[in-house]
């Protein structure tokens, strides 16, 4: 049964509101005494390596698109601070989570080689040459 704190991510996959740990700080920047009063900034962390939501084959694929997102515990963390208000910043890390995860299992498709177009070698070969003619005409006329 899905509660609440349930993330959901994709169709299939939902992260279970246990394995989310939210913490809160006070933010930094400007907003006077309003930030220095309240902890509106969130942290949220989710470890994907013990996490019961992902097969295998979806942890090896996070493992290596969010390789430099990760701590060396397996922890995803996310954190806000853009809004005034911790459950606005609460909301935005959550979404920011989920897309985090989303496009790292979206799989990648695989680039086609193609050839550089014969006009396009001609140009690069005119501008060289044009570019050459030039620097040649600032040369004084005895150094030839």
């Amino acid at each position: 049964m899905p509660s609440a704190d349930d993330l959901p991510v994709t169709g299939q996959l939902v992260i279970p509101g246990d394995e989310l740990t939210v913490t809160t700080s006070r933010a930094s920047g400007p907003g006077g005494q309003h930030v220095n009063t309240t902890e509106s900034r969130v942290q949220l962390r989710w470890n994907a390596r013990t996490s019961r939501a992902l097969t295998d084959t979806q942890l090896a694929r996070l493992e290596t698109a969010l390789a430099s997102r990760l701590t060396e515990g397996g922890d995803l963390v996310v954190a806000c601070d853009t809004e005034r208000s911790q459950h606005r910043n609460r909301e935005l890390a959550r979404e920011r989570l989920a897309d985090l995860v989303r496009r790292a299992l979206t799989p990648r498709k695989p680039r086609r080689r193609t050839r550089v177009p014969r006009s396009q070698k001609a140009k690069r070969r005119d501008d060289k040459r044009r570019r050459g003619q030039i620097k040649r005409m600032r040369k004084k006329p005895s150094e030839d």
